[in-house]
C-alpha cells in the first residue's frame, strides 16, 4: 500500500529570525515510516525541520516541511497520488503569531513591523492566533484512505485522553486515533471507531498494530 507518515513539528515565525515550534521529536512517525517500509509498503515521509530524530528513517521519499501552511500544502499535493492510508503523526502548532506590539509610554500600543524585533523595546505583546486543523482536511484530501490521527494530552486521566481520542475520530471522519502522554500513562493507546481502546505496551508493539490495521478490513477503506 502507499502510506503517508508526518513526523515532528511545524513551526511558526516571530519574525525573520525566530520562532514558536514545540518538543517534538519526530521519532514515532520516522521509526514508523521505517517500519512499513520493512513491510513492503511504499511510503512517503513528512518530517519537520526541527525534528532532532538522529537515526536514518527508511522511506521511497523524505521531505523537510517548515510551518503548518507548508505541511498543509505538501499534504495536498500528495493527495493527487493514490495514497492508501495517512498516519498524521507530526506535532502541528496551535498557533501562529499575528501581530506584535511595543507598548509606548503613553500607553498605545504600536505594531512592530522590523525584519527582526530588537530586545531594546523592553516588553512586548504578541497574539497568538489558531493554526488551521490539518487533521481536519486529511478526509476531504484522501476521502478513500485510513486515516489515523495522534492525540498527545498532559492534563487529566486515562478515561479522559480515550474520550478526547474518540472525540477527534468522529468531528474529523478519521479511523483511528493514537492516544498517549502524561493523561494516558505509560504506552499508547490505540483507538478506533468501531472498538474500545487497545493498550499497546511500547513503541515497536504500536508500529506492528498500525500495521495489521492496514492489514484489516475494518481499518481500511475511507470514512469509518
Amino acid at each position: 500500500m502507499k502510506c503517508l507518515v508526518t513526523a515532528g513539528p511545524t513551526y511558526e515565525p516571530l519574525d525573520e529570525v525566530r520562532r514558536l515550534t514545540n518538543f517534538s521529536t519526530g521519532t514515532l512517525g520516522a521509526e514508523l515510516a521505517t517500519h512499513l517500509t520493512g513491510e513492503g509498503h511504499e511510503v512517503v515521509l513528512l518530517i519537520g525541520y526541527y525534528a532532532i530524530y538522529r537515526g536514518n528513517p527508511q522511506a521511497r521519499n523524505v521531505e523537510t516541511f517548515t510551518t503548518t501552511a507548508d505541511l498543509g500544502k505538501r499534504l495536498q499535493t500528495l493527495s493527487a497520488e493514490g495514497i492508501d492510508a495517512v498516519f498524521h503523526a507530526a506535532a502541528v502548532n496551535d498557533f501562529t503569531f499575528g501581530a506584535v506590539w511595543e507598548r509606548a509610554e503613553s500607553g498605545d500600543l504600536n505594531r512592530c513591523v522590523e525584519r527582526k524585533i530588537s530586545t531594546r523595546k523592553g516588553v512586548l505583546l504578541a497574539e497568538l492566533k489558531p493554526t488551521p486543523k490539518i487533521i481536519g482536511e486529511l478526509r476531504g484530501w484522501f476521502p478513500r484512505a485510513c486515516l489515523v490521527g495522534w492525540k498527545y494530552e498532559l492534563d487529566g486521566d486515562r478515561v479522559g485522553a480515550i474520550q478526547k481520542a474518540q472525540g477527534q475520530i468522529a468531528t474529523n471522519h478519521t479511523n483511528a486515533c493514537v492516544v498517549n502522554g502524561a493523561a494516558y500513562g505509560d504506552g499508547f493507546g490505540l483507538v478506533t471507531g468501531g472498538g474500545p481502546c487497545a493498550h499497546l505496551a511500547d513503541a515497536p508493539v504500536l508500529y506492528r498494530a498500525l500495521t495489521g490495521l492496514l492489514q484489516s478490513r475494518a481499518g481500511f477503506g475511507g470514512q469509518p
